[in-house]
């Protein structure tokens, strides 16, 4: 395999294997926010608000992979 073959496999690697993750962690986010407003409505806009940071945080990962993997592409 030579340099940009491998090059192109590492970009691809990057962001697939860096987006798995946070897609799954964005799911369980989810699903824990709607069981708890599901049992206690009262406290929905809590649940919303922490909800909304951490999907914003969980995010993140996915961009810190994308910046890596446009890093590894265009500039090394």
């Amino acid at each position: 395999m030579d340099v940009e073959a491998t090059r192109m496999l590492a970009v691809g690697l990057a962001i697939g294997l860096g987006a798995i993750g946070p897609g799954i962690g964005l799911g369980l986010i989810g699903l824990g926010a709607l069981q708890g407003i599901a049992r206690n409505p009262e406290a929905r806009r809590h649940i919303f608000t922490y909800m909304i940071l951490m999907a914003g945080l969980t995010e993140a990962v996915v961009i810190y992979a994308l910046l890596f993997a446009i890093l590894l592409a265009f500039v090394l």
